[in-house]
């Protein structure tokens, strides 16, 4: 049975999506990234010489800045600040600029609902307009579950407050290489049919998570190609600009 959101969509509907490149003329890479009213803006700074402290130098190291719309950043802000950084290295080639830095500022132009994977989207797209080598592309989603038991993907605020529990989930998406020739896939590393990132917040049953991964990669196919429609008139065309 379908169920109607306040906005009018159905559960699996996302809300409108845009996404900019090349808006910041002083970084190396920059995007935006929005879903309904939330947006966020995405900038890359380096790779720069040198790692920060207690990092590989033999791999290239990320520092995310998240930038709260207004105030102090909080814990919230520390914990997406870490996601953002744990999931940007798992997909790029961090031996390629070994022993240098390479900084992404996040900046929050208006919360409306999963900020999160708004921003994760933006940084990915931010990365390639960088020309920072990646191994693949990364969408990310948000899955809530309602009391009744229902998942609704991209919930706006209105929803997230009344939902019992929601996931981040961040998918790989292996069909497009930002280099030439694709690198080789190591133990561990995401498949194409894979997981980079999960965090849950909130109770939900084991069913519940798998119902959510299920929604969730249906849905990642989609922002995928909304993605590449982004990022092919200037990847097919550009060298790296961090070369």
């Amino acid at each position: 049975m379908e169920i109607e959101r306040p906005d009018g969509r159905s559960p699996n509907q996302l809300r409108p999506l845009a996404c900019s490149r090349s808006i910041l003329h002083r970084a190396h890479g920059s995007a935006t990234w929005s879903q309904g009213d939330t947006k966020v803006v995405a900038a890359v700074y380096g790779p720069k010489a040198g790692t920060r402290k207690n990092e590989n130098p033999e791999k290239a190291s990320f520092e995310v800045v998240w930038k709260p719309k207004t105030g102090q950043i909080g814990k919230a802000e520390r914990e997406y600040e870490m996601i953002l950084k744990r999931t940007l290295e798992s997909i790029c080639i961090r031996s390629i600029y070994p022993n240098t830095t390479t900084s992404v500022i996040v900046q929050v132009v208006h919360d409306d609902g999963a900020l999160l994977p708004c921003a994760i989207n933006a940084a990915c797209a931010a990365l390639v307009d960088a020309g920072i080598p990646l191994r693949h592309l990364a969408v990310a989603i948000c899955c809530s579950v309602a009391d009744n038991g229902y998942i609704f993907l991209d919930p706006n605020k209105q929803e997230e407050e009344k939902m019992k529990a929601f996931s981040y989930l961040v998918f790989p998406n292996l069909n497009v290489s930002v280099l030439p020739e694709r690198s080789t896939q190591k133990g561990g590393e995401p498949t194409a049919h894979g997981i980079i990132t999960s965090v849950t917040h909130g109770a939900m049953s084991v069913d519940d998570y798998l119902h959510c991964l299920e929604r969730g990669r249906a849905v990642s196919a989609r922002l995928s190609e909304f993605l590449r429609k982004n990022i092919e008139p200037k990847s097919s065309s550009e060298s790296s600009k961090a070369g």
